[in-house]
């Protein structure tokens, strides 16, 4: 049985060993007896209880500043050095965000006022409670995508038809005169003061509040350990696929058609199809206007990135371009003349609140779970970029709060769900942005948008709003460009993306969501189910020992086999560690033993006949016959952890190999495998099972023990 020792005798010296006359220096086996701490749980208890409740000026005043981290960073706010880039940064992307927050309303299913609405309180609220100077906190497409399904099914439920293009009613207080006869019989008298966008809206923030509840909790519990299942590789290909459903989307706009919105399972084909159907019923105005407006987008686009670094700020081409659309269409009279779709009235002022509709809970609870991930996932991975680019810090647990309560306080003023967005992101970042202060800028050109501005983009196209949309995806449908030089790095991450790009767009977003996660996961256990397993060798004037297949002029001590599995050792594995273990070594103790069971059977039936000559001499050579090494070093340093499997998996191999006169020796165990071979009952009385701190230490002790025993060892 392996000598229990203390851990700094361990790492001192190596202790003596004396054979039939030689005497050999070298590392016993070892392993450490974890200490048995006896916790008093009941005072434990009581400590943490009295530690929780306790309430002291220094506390609160800690908790409400790590609640508030403006109350930390806004004191110490060096006005000479930042405002400038605050100011600037700040007032860019509020431009860029006016005609994109009106663009994307459309894609959530909403009125453009309540895009300006969600823009405006999200800059707020995030600069109350969010720990990142850089990210842009607003209106991100596929959540818009996202929200907009849901909307849509819902209104549908309702009763309202899709295909009406009945303008709110803002103005009047959402009061409309309704024939009740004409109403669906499942809408309730609260609905009889909306018409369907009032109700959109109505189904909207309900889901955002609730989304915003999740995240709020999610950050309470500290469950954020669930986005590492959403990998850089998933979630792009997530965003391209929604991409494609995206462009979907607005596609009849681009072309002036009035058909209604597909949802659900093969929401993408079932658009074309309808489209396709409907071509010949094409504006020809809103085609000519779309194919202008990308013709002066794209480029401008282009040319904002090839000389972003020698730009001050990025032309706000977007904002011009909806100027210039929205001047021609109404000196033009475009609606009047030619039919053309038009934002239609939007309101100056803000709406008195109102709180979510608690009836639409259960219809949009499950549909707010993947729009709580996404939303949380994407803001705290931007948030954790762009602090390690700046040097500085983010609380992800906090980032959570932040952005659960930019849309639980926001659901209560008519607005969607929001998150961080890259693509605004980056340029706050390039126009010189250094703290949070560029998000009030931001709020404040949207406030003066919402109380001055709004009404003038009356005669404003849909087609020009979904350009602006369909051309801020340019990014995101790039990523196929990266494909060859990703299938380089990994060809896992490749298939995960592509899979997960092609469930998003041709299935749903939220399926495809799914089976990214699911396909993902699958992924990590077929890793683990097949790894990596080699052979090592020895690093001349060193002790290390790397893999010969990766590396070139190592060496091997003659009688020894050094492996090594790269993986944890549990159920799913288990068969394949012994089938590497044992094509590596080029033995199979089972093997053996019957090879050894034919011979002796061989030789018993030829003594019995009597029988001598060259096959008899043959038996009793393969009897005979010694094998190539004596001992197998297993380097667990990959091993993460053992399960029961494991260990009787070990327990298995110790046992077959010393049947045929092999030891195995384990090195390099982590603190966890070490107990868990404790508990498992590795280490009984009268077995000779042994552990290293290092496989040098192991092949040590394996040449000692081979010489005391009167073998010879020597280098190959």
């Amino acid at each position: 049985m392996a000598a229990v020792v203390e851990l700094n005798h361990i790492l001192s010296t190596s202790e003596s060993a004396e054979g039939d006359g030689n005497k050999l220096k070298f590392h016993p086996g070892m392993f450490l007896e974890p200490q048995e701490k006896k916790i008093d749980v009941k005072a434990l208890v009581v400590k943490k209880a009295k530690k929780a409740c306790s309430c002291t000026p220094a506390k609160v005043k800690d908790l409400i500043f790590s609640f508030f981290p403006v109350l930390q960073w806004l004191p110490k706010y060096k006005l000479k050095e930042y405002i400038l880039g605050d100011v600037m940064s700040g007032l860019i992307v509020g431009i860029l965000l006016v005609p994109q927050s009106i663009a994307y309303s459309l894609l959530a299913g909403q009125e453009p006022i309540y895009g300006l609405y969600t823009s405006f309180f999200a800059s707020i609220i995030y600069f109350l409670f969010g720990t990142s100077r850089h990210i842009s906190v607003g209106i991100f497409g596929v959540l818009c995508l996202m929200v907009g399904q849901v909307v849509d099914r819902e209104v549908q439920r309702a009763g309202y038809d899709l295909e009406s293009n009945i303008h709110s009613s803002l103005h009047r207080d959402l009061v409309i005169d309704i024939n009740i006869t004409a109403l669906p019989m499942n809408q309730t008298s609260q609905q009889l003061l909306c018409d369907k966008s009032c109700y959109a809206i109505a189904v909207g923030s309900t889901l955002t509040f609730i989304a915003g509840v999740y995240q709020v909790a999610m950050g309470f519990f500290q469950v954020g350990f669930v986005s590492v299942y959403l990998s850089d590789s998933l979630l792009s290909g997530f965003v391209t696929g929604a991409s494609f459903t995206i462009l979907t989307s607005q596609a009849k706009y681009l072309l002036g058609l009035d058909i209604p919105r597909s949802n659900g399972i093969g929401s993408l084909v079932t658009t074309w199809i309808n489209i396709f159907k409907n071509i010949h019923k094409t504006n020809i105005c809103d085609l000519m206007t779309s194919v202008l407006c990308l013709l002066v987008l794209v480029p401008t686009k282009e040319m904002n990135e090839y000389f972003k670094s020698k730009l001050k700020a990025p032309i706000p081409i977007e904002l011009v371009v909806i100027v210039a659309a929205t001047l021609a269409s109404h000196f033009g009279k475009l609606k009047e003349n030619y039919g053309s779709s038009i934002a239609g009235h939007i309101p100056t002022g803000f709406l008195p609140p109102r709180p979510p509709d608690w009836d639409l809970i259960p219809s949009v609870a499950l549909d707010a779970v993947a729009i709580a991930v996404i939303g949380f996932a994407i803001t705290v991975s931007l948030s954790e970029m762009f602090a390690k680019k700046h040097g500085y810090t983010v609380k992800a647990n906090q980032e959570m709060y932040a952005i659960g309560f930019c849309n639980i306080i926001p659901s209560f003023f008519h607005c969607f769900t929001t998150s961080a967005a890259l693509a605004k992101t980056l340029v706050k970042e390039s126009t010189g942005c250094r703290t949070q202060i560029s998000s009030v800028v931001t709020a404040l050109i949207i406030l003066l948008v919402l109380l001055v501005i709004a009404p003038l983009f009356y005669s404003l196209q849909k087609c020009v709003l979904a350009v602006i949309t369909i051309v801020n995806l340019r990014g995101a449908l790039r990523k196929f460009r990266d494909l060859p030089k990703m299938w380089c790095l990994s060809k896992v991450d490749t298939l995960i993306w592509f899979v997960t790009m092609i469930a998003s767009a041709l299935v749903s977003t939220e399926i495809g969501l799914l089976v990214g996660v699911c396909f993902s996961m699958l992924c990590v256990i077929f890793r683990t189910q097949r790894p990596e397993a080699a052979l090592l060798g020895w690093a001349a004037e060193s002790e290390a020992y790397e893999s010969l297949s990766s590396y070139k002029n190592l060496q091997t001590k003659l009688g020894i086999r050094v492996f090594r599995f790269e993986a944890p050792l549990y159920y799913i594995n288990k068969e394949c560690f012994k089938s590497a273990l044992y094509k590596r070594t080029g033995v199979n103790p089972a093997w053996v033993k019957a090879a050894k069971k034919k011979a002796e059977k061989q030789m018993l039936k030829e003594k019995m006949m009597n029988s001598e000559g060259k096959q008899d001499d043959i038996s009793v050579q393969l009897v005979s016959e010694p094998l190539d090494f004596h001992t197998i070093v297993i380097d667990c340093c990959a091993v993460q952890f053992l399960d029961t499997a494991g260990i009787r998996t070990l327990k298995e191999v110790c046992r077959d190999y010393e049947e045929i006169g092999i030891q195995v020796l384990l090195a390099q165990c982590n603190p966890s495998v070490r107990s868990s071979l404790q508990q498992g009952e590795y280490f009984k009385k009268g077995k000779r099972h042994l552990l290293f701190h290092s496989v040098h230490q192991a092949v040590d002790f394996a040449l000692g023990a081979h010489i005391q025993n009167g073998s010879c060892a020597s280098d190959s």
